[in-house]
């Protein structure tokens, strides 16, 4: 058995791979910042001034620009994201005032966002305590809608426009969903719940005293919410000069597209037919983030998305990594991961769609040592409503060897530091 050993895997790595440069990081905000800008100008100067017999060829450059501002937009997205890592630069300070200045003009609750993506760097793959697309066990009891609505997807799987129309409603109010109600997490995410009770509101994002942060972070969570209130109040002005309609064109649009991308990534980083999850006996930190997948996005991802869809492994592993290094740190550690290291090259809008029809539940397999549990995904699960009996996906249970083999034994291991 393969032991993958955090420590083995950071010596692998060249020592600048850990050496952000706060020159270099800025740079990049200024690109990014500067692509934005200059979008948004062309389009609002040249866009309106498109008089045609018919408004179609007006609406079809709004949406081209909402597409390509989208792409900017997750670009610094995710530079916040490396502010909230401690990637961005060596000072703590800089990293939280460019990340909360960063994130509060996408309407990103930065602080709050922080601490709970901490943990799921933390809890990678843990099917109580992560806190990011932790799927359904086929054996939990549902309501009697919840089984009526899965009757009905069952009888009409062959439809594909039944998966369509759920998939859309995923990627448009997945996001908005999981701020205010920490959908997709674990139910026992809420680490630092005390004595304090579970509502929607204190499971929120938004909320200075909720479950989701200790008492001592209150601070950070209000300042988010003030940053969001400034972004809503510039908002407000340009409302007042422009009109809803073009704050929505130059906003809107573009707000939709990035967390399409955000939410797109975030569950095909974490749900592959190939990977498992674990319960709390049979996970460790190693097996949990080796548990997630490289995926390819060409161009786009390299010069826009920094290069966060095709290095996500090494980023579980080590997030302090400046994005700039991460492909170097992963050709470092890939021969030291060996089949431990997962990567799919399918285009990307085609994975999401095959994952999402066919990644549902998961089911419960006794870990090779006999000590613990993990869970792979079936393509379905029995209801009160259709009585079907569970299937395992191919891909999931073929691969298990392999996962046997690779899989680490290191409870013994060495965490890496998560900010």
């Amino acid at each position: 058995m393969q032991d993958v050993n955090i420590q083995e895997l950071r010596r692998a790595i060249p020592d600048y791979c850990f050496k952000a440069s706060t020159a270099r990081s800025l740079a990049y905000v200024a690109r990014d910042l500067f692509l934005a800008g200059s979008l948004a100008y062309l389009a609002l100067y040249t866009i309106p001034t498109y008089t045609t017999s018919s408004s179609l060829p007006r609406f079809l450059a709004w949406q081209l620009y909402g597409f390509c501002q989208g792409l900017v937009g997750t670009g610094i997205w995710i530079l916040a994201h490396e502010c909230g890592h401690g990637a961005f630069s060596a000072s703590t300070r800089l990293n939280n005032v460019v990340g909360w200045a960063l994130h509060s003009s996408l309407l990103v609750p930065f602080f709050s966002w922080k601490f709970t993506h901490h943990q799921h760097h933390q809890f990678t793959g843990h099917m109580t305590k992560d806190t990011a697309f932790v799927p359904v066990r086929e054996e939990e009891p549902i309501s009697d809608l919840a089984a009526a609505m899965e009757s009905l997807e069952n009888m009409t799987e062959d439809a594909p426009i039944v998966a369509f129309l759920r998939l859309i409603v995923a990627q448009t109010l997945g996001w908005p969903l999981y701020l205010i109600f920490q959908i997709t997490a674990g139910k026992g995410s809420d680490i630092h719940k005390g004595n304090r009770k579970t509502t929607w509101y204190n499971r929120s994002h938004f909320a200075p005293g909720g479950v989701l942060f200790t008492s001592q972070q209150w601070k950070y969570i209000f300042a988010s919410d003030v940053g969001l209130g400034l972004t809503m109040a510039a908002l407000w002005v340009l409302k007042q000069r422009m009109g809803w309609a073009m704050v929505w064109n130059l906003y809107g649009l573009p707000y939709m597209w990035v967390h399409h991308w955000l939410v797109a990534i975030t569950y095909l980083h974490h749900t592959h037919a190939d990977l498992p999850h674990f319960e709390a006996d049979g996970w460790t930190f190693a097996r949990g983030a080796t548990s997630t997948v490289d995926r390819d996005m060409g161009f786009i991802d390299r010069h826009l998305f920094h290069g966060i869809i095709g290095t996500h492994v090494c980023h579980h592993l080590f997030p302090r990594i400046p994005f700039y290094y991460a492909e170097d740190a992963t050709a470092a550690i890939v021969p030291v991961l060996g089949a431990a290291y997962h990567k799919d090259s399918t285009p990307f809008m085609l994975s999401l769609w095959r994952t999402f029809t066919t990644c549902r539940w998961v089911t419960p397999v006794t870990m090779p040592d006999g000590q613990g549990t993990m869970r792979v995904w079936t393509t379905r699960r029995a209801t009160p409503a259709v009585g079907a009996k569970p299937k395992p996906s191919a891909a999931g249970i073929s691969n298990l060897k392999k996962r046997r083999e690779s899989m680490t034994a290191s409870a013994q291991t060495v965490r890496p530091v998560v900010i």
